[in-house]
């Protein structure tokens, strides 16, 4: 299995800034479209931004859209989401996907690989 580690979350202030990083293990992390998604405490995991294997397309959830970057470099097999201006409302673990492509994302809208999260709290 493709292995996934977070790193980069915590708790930092409404209006504040964050910048996670997810490290793929393996060679093929290039041929991956990656994405993040987020969970909140007693709500359903949502998709917060998906970027294509070459990096040249992203997109991104409307809550998160003009706040949130993502980006990747394949070199060193990591994806990254660069957030700013954060709300209370972005206040979830942060989850790392790759694979996220093909009957994947085209037909039930998810990803082949997980990583295990990372916490961000955001106070108000």
């Amino acid at each position: 299995q493709v292995q996934l580690v977070e790193s980069g979350g915590g708790l930092v202030q409404a209006g504040g800034s964050l910048r996670l990083s997810c490290a793929a293990s393996g060679r093929a992390f290039s041929t991956y479209t990656m994405g993040w998604f987020r969970q909140a405490p007693g709500k359903e995991r949502e998709f917060v931004a998906r970027i294509t294997w070459s990096g040249g397309n992203t997109h991104y959830a409307d809550p998160t859209k003009g706040r949130f970057t993502i980006s990747r470099d394949n070199a060193k097999s990591t994806v990254y989401l660069q957030m700013n201006s954060l709300k209370p409302e972005d206040t979830a673990v942060y989850y790392c996907a790759a694979d996220c492509d093909g009957t994947n994302w085209y037909v039930r809208r998810t990803c082949g690989y997980w990583g295990q999260g990372t916490q961000v709290t955001v106070s108000s």
